[in-house]
This record gives C-alpha cells, sequence and structure tokens, in this order.
C-alpha cells in the first residue's frame, strides 16, 4: 500500500512540474549576444535595489540611513546600465519592449533621462533622513519606472 501512495505522489509531482514548466511564458534568448538577457537581469536588479527604499517610503520598515544611501546608490549605478542592451540588434523575441522603444527613439531616450533624474534625486535625499522628501523621491522613481513601461513594455513576450 505505502509502494502505490509513493508512485502516486511521485506521478502527482512530476506531473505538476511538467505542467508549470509548459505554463511558464518565458521563451529562452536565443541571441548570441543575449541583449535581452542582460538588460532583463539589470531591470532584476533595479528591483531588488528599489524594494528595500519602497518598504520605508510606506512605513513597512524602518528608515536606517545607512542602509538606504546604499540602496539609493547601487540603483544609480546600475539606473545606467541596460540602455545599451536596447541596440538596433536587441529587438527580437522574447522582448517584451514595444516596436516605439526604436521607432520613437528620441522619446525613449527622454523616459531614460526622466528616470535618471528621478534617481539622482533619490541618491541626493537618501541620507537626509527627511521621510516626506525621501517618499516623494521613491514614488517618483516608481513613476518614473510605470511611465515607462505603459509606454514602451508590453504586457505579455512577444506581443
Amino acid at each position: 500500500m505505502q509502494k502505490k501512495v509513493t508512485l502516486i505522489a511521485l506521478a502527482t509531482l512530476v506531473a505538476a512540474t511538467t505542467l508549470l514548466a509548459a505554463c511558464s511564458d518565458r521563451a529562452k534568448d536565443t541571441h548570441p549576444q543575449q541583449l535581452l538577457s542582460k538588460r532583463l537581469a539589470l531591470f532584476k536588479q533595479f528591483t531588488k535595489a528599489l524594494e528595500p527604499m519602497g518598504l520605508v517610503a510606506r512605513d513597512r520598515k524602518d528608515y536606517v540611513k545607512a542602509d538606504f544611501m546604499a540602496s539609493a546608490l547601487e540603483l544609480q549605478t546600475l539606473s545606467s546600465q541596460p540602455w545599451a542592451y536596447f541596440s538596433a540588434d536587441g529587438n527580437y523575441p522574447p522582448t517584451r519592449a514595444k516596436p516605439e522603444v526604436w521607432s520613437k527613439a528620441a522619446e525613449f531616450k527622454q523616459a531614460q533621462d526622466s528616470y535618471l533624474a528621478t534617481v539622482d534625486q533619490l541618491v541626493k535625499v537618501s541620507g537626509s533622513g527627511d521621510l516626506p522628501a525621501i517618499r516623494t523621491s521613491v514614488d517618483a522613481v516608481q513613476k518614473s519606472c510605470k511611465s515607462c513601461h505603459d509606454q514602451f513594455r508590453n504586457d505579455t513576450p512577444g506581443s
């Protein structure tokens, strides 16, 4: 009886794993230079750096000056890096970037510059201890991200 239960559990586990793999919307980046993978990795690092600051801004985490400043400086260091991977040969499936990234390059550059300015402002206030100014700056960075996503990113890959 126990052998039968173990086999059923194993079969269920294999089926669940297969279904999860099949449901993944992640297509493999097959480009020789892996431009999409590189920019996605950087954007994930953006999120990792910004999340703790968002928690502070929402009063879900205490403001610790050194930690907050370190996160802001990390975000600033990362903030200029992904844009080089949006080159002309960086528009290939499974990108989520809309064609406007390339057809409206000036607007895309303007969105980048706006984002960089909001990050610079966040760095300026990061060590001040002025929580209202910090909240405003974190919100501005998050709004800048959302604005760029709304204008230049599809919700689903390859659309």
